[in-house]
C-alpha cells in the first residue's frame, strides 16, 4: 500500500551540500516514522536520521550537527538536508516509513550519494 521514492542524490564536492526527498503514496495508512539509512558495499544498512510523525528526530553521531531531518506530513514526504558534506558519507541512502499499528516496514529503492575530496 507504501511506495517510497527518493530523489535529490548525486555528485558533491566535499565541504558541499545536498537535499534528499523522498515521498510516499499509494497508502490509506498513517505512517508513523519516516527517515532515512545508508549502506556501502560489504556493510550493513546503518540509520542516517529518523523523524516521528511528531517530528522527534534522532540522529547517527557521525552526522549530529551536520545533517537535519524534516517531513511534512500533508505530502507524505521526509527530506534529509546534508551540509558539510565528506567523503565518508559516499553511500547509497535509502528511505524508510514504519507503519506501527500493523508493525510495516517499507524501503526505497535506494538513491547513490558521492562525496569527492
Amino acid at each position: 500500500q507504501v511506495q517510497l521514492v527518493e530523489s535529490g542524490g548525486g555528485l558533491v564536492q566535499a565541504g558541499g551540500s545536498l537535499r534528499l526527498s523522498c515521498a510516499a503514496s499509494g497508502s490509506i495508512l498513517t505512517i508513523s516514522d519516516m527517515g532515512w539509512y545508508r549502506q556501502v558495499p560489504g556493510k550493513q544498512r546503518d540509520l542516517v536520521a529518523r523523524i516521528t510523525r511528531g517530528g522527534t528526530p534522532t540522529y547517527a553521531d557521525s552526522v549530529k550537527g551536520r545533517f537535519t531531518v524534516s517531513r511534512d506530513n500533508a505530502e507524505n514526504t521526509v527530506y534529509l538536508q546534508m551540509n558539510s558534506l565528506k567523503p565518508e558519507d559516499t553511500a547509497v541512502y535509502y528511505c524508510y516509513a514504519y507503519v506501527a499499528r500493523f508493525s510495516f516496514d517499507y524501503w526505497g529503492q535506494g538513491i547513490q550519494v558521492t562525496v569527492s575530496s
